[in-house]
């Protein structure tokens, strides 16, 4: 969230009903700052994913175009897309699948301060009913749990920051359960910490 106070933040809500058999796979980028890696579209449509979630920084705004070029993205403003109005700061989406059972997710841009979910998303998140926060900002890749709720920063797609990786995330839904992954731009691996 960009500011404190949301009362200030546009929100929007979309759904995404999931055609493919499962897994059914959503990629997550973030803090493209203009500049994605220069692999990072060649993977995305290897991955063939049937959506794309940006969780802002987007930067010159072709980079949505690009990612829309492989599968339908949806996307909120970070805190450098100050020309990017028609963007939401916050978007809930609905993953439907093909039994129509319903994933609930919060997208937004900064979520946490350090490892803890910020307690303004947390309340947001429950109050929408969105077990799984995807946010961007720190370039830090990350899965994890604060406040009864999922964590996803899928770092960064953009020009590297201090020694962190450049990488890509995906959401992976089968049989109602979400498996989260991290995958690095440079060699189109699975990435995890270590």
């Amino acid at each position: 969230m960009r500011a404190s106070s949301t009362s200030k933040l546009r929100f929007e809500h979309a759904t995404i009903q999931l055609m493919r058999p499962e897994p059914t796979r959503i990629a997550v980028v973030a803090d493209s700052h203009s500049m994605p890696h220069l692999n990072t579209m060649k993977l995305l449509r290897a991955l063939e994913p049937e959506a794309i979630l940006h969780a802002g920084d987007i930067g010159d705004l072709t980079v949505l175009d690009a990612l829309r070029a492989v599968a339908p993205v949806y996307a909120v403003r970070g805190n450098i897309d100050e020309r990017a109005d028609e963007l939401p700061d916050v978007l809930t989406i609905d993953l439907i699948d093909a039994a129509n059972s319903t994933t609930r997710i919060l997208l937004t841009h900064i979520a946490v301060a350090g490892p803890k979910l910020r307690s303004e998303v947390a309340l947001l998140a429950k109050k929408e009913r969105a077990p799984l926060v995807v946010c961007g900002h720190s370039h830090v890749p990350f899965i994890g749990q604060d406040k009864g709720l999922a964590m996803f920063n899928p770092g960064s797609i953009g020009p590297r920051r201090f020694a962190l990786p450049i990488l890509f995330g995906t959401i992976e839904l089968s049989n109602g359960q979400l498996s989260l992954q991290h995958h690095s731009c440079e060699t189109g691996l699975r990435w995890s910490p270590g």
